[in-house]
């Protein structure tokens, strides 16, 4: 009897290991316990709400705000033993997944094509996009720590973190802190996060990135496992950080914008989906027993990056959750250390790239030398497609040639001692 009661529970935490789960509400709860993160917190949903109101009234629903660029930092606080080869690694695996949250945040991912199938079944829902540049920070950073101009913001061990989840060491910064957080957590953050106090998106370390090209294509202790391998953990906690609910928060109650997720272009609905069969294709949604109908009598929008299904079937934003994210980002735009970027204006103005549109070969020419550079093609999905360093180089001009690349967006990052710049690259 107790074998098959042992057996039993296994099954369940199997079970349970198969299914997102998200630590938000758990940290919210500790949020507000604490009476000064509490009145924080309230204080700054105030302005939030200020902000919300300013971009409703604009017509074109959009901010006055040109490109949004905030600075990342990445802490393995569990690495700090790691090789020299796991730490270049883990470098990379954190470049990657800042890939995926550009392609995601832009609406740029190759997935969202999906929409035009299921659009249909969810009038008055577009896909939206926040017009943003995440970048991992390379210039001027927190003293005390072993960087220099030029490196990466990505630590290993915890001297540069405390081991809780906010360090004022690193305020000012979008932290992502990657660990073994147990339990069947993939991830947590605060609803409406905090840069100026250090506040961090926690992701589990089997759910971080993507496996990547090349050699390696996984850092040892850091392989994103699946269904959870595509990047997208970190999208929707970070969704959370910009101050998104859940979809499914609960039914509207009549008032879209002060009840459910408060958003009003996302269905009503009261419980969180699973695995993909409900995304993949929304059946009819007057056929008895729908499993994407909820209780609130609306097809869910599954496919919500703010849904728990997992990464492959996740894939989009919706313009209204654009419009809130963009208002949070208005209230802590000034907290963010944009300094740690670099001089984005004098790196765009020291080169050109040309052609573009280009047929896969395109030229980058150089206003003065460069002592050492490299240079990254990716594309929509965060997929690189070519990479290559370049040290103590004397040419002005750097022919690339992408070997017959697909039709499509890419996008070029150019990174040297000063900082990364990323241009749009347009393939025919």
């Amino acid at each position: 009897m107790k074998l098959k009661l042992l057996f039993a529970l296994l099954v369940v935490q199997v079970s349970f290991a198969q299914h997102r789960t998200c630590g938000m509400q758990e940290k919210m709860a500790q949020i507000m316990s604490n009476p000064t993160q509490r009145q924080a917190y309230l204080d700054q949903q105030h302005k939030f709400q200020v902000e919300l109101e300013k971009i409703a009234s604009n017509k074109d629903g959009n901010s006055v705000n040109s490109v949004i660029r905030i600075p990342v930092a990445v802490h393995y606080p569990s690495a700090g033993a790691a090789t020299a080869t796991i730490k270049s690694c883990l470098r990379s695996l954190a470049q990657k997944q800042v890939d995926i949250l550009n392609a995601d945040y832009n609406g740029t991912n190759t997935d969202i094509s999906n929409w035009a199938a299921v659009s249909e079944n969810y009038p008055g829902t577009n896909t939206g996009s926040l017009d943003v540049q995440f970048v991992l920070a390379t210039q001027n950073h927190p003293s005390g720590t072993t960087l220099v101009n030029g490196d990466v913001a990505v630590t290993f061990g915890t001297e540069f973190l405390t081991g809780a989840d906010e360090d004022t060491t690193w305020s000012g910064y979008c932290n992502l802190v990657v660990r073994n957080i147990g339990g069947g957590t993939l991830g947590y953050s605060p609803l409406g996060g905090s840069p100026s106090a250090g506040m961090t998106v926690v992701i589990d370390n089997n759910a971080f990135g993507a496996i990547m090209t090349g050699s390696p294509v996984s850092c040892t202790g850091y392989v994103p496992a699946a269904p959870y391998n595509k990047g997208r953990t970190l999208t929707h906690e970070l969704g959370h950080f910009f101050n998104l609910d859940h979809t499914f928060a609960d039914c509207d109650g009549g008032n879209c914008a002060t009840s459910g997720d408060r958003v009003c272009d996302t269905p009503s609905c009261d419980e969180p989906r699973y695995d993909c069969n409900a995304a993949d294709s929304p059946p009819d949604p007057s056929v008895s027993g729908n499993p994407a109908v909820t209780t609130c009598g609306y097809l869910q929008l599954t496919m919500n990056y703010m849904d728990y299904v997992e990464d492959s079937c996740m894939y989009m934003f919706t313009a209204g959750q654009a419009a809130r994210m963009h208002a949070w980002y208005n209230v802590i735009a000034s907290q963010l250390t944009t300094t740690a970027l670099g001089n984005e204006e004098f790196l765009q103005n020291q080169f050109t790239l040309f052609p573009n549109p280009s047929k896969g070969s395109f030229t980058i020419q150089f206003k003065d030398m460069m002592n050492s550079y490299s240079v990254e093609v990716f594309d929509v999905t965060g997929q690189t497609i070519y990479e290559s360093n370049y040290d103590q180089s004397a040419n002005l001009v750097q022919v690339i040639d992408l070997n017959h690349p697909t039709r499509g967006v890419y996008f070029v990052n150019i990174k040297s001692d000063k900082g990364i710049v990323t241009k749009k690259l347009i393939i025919e």
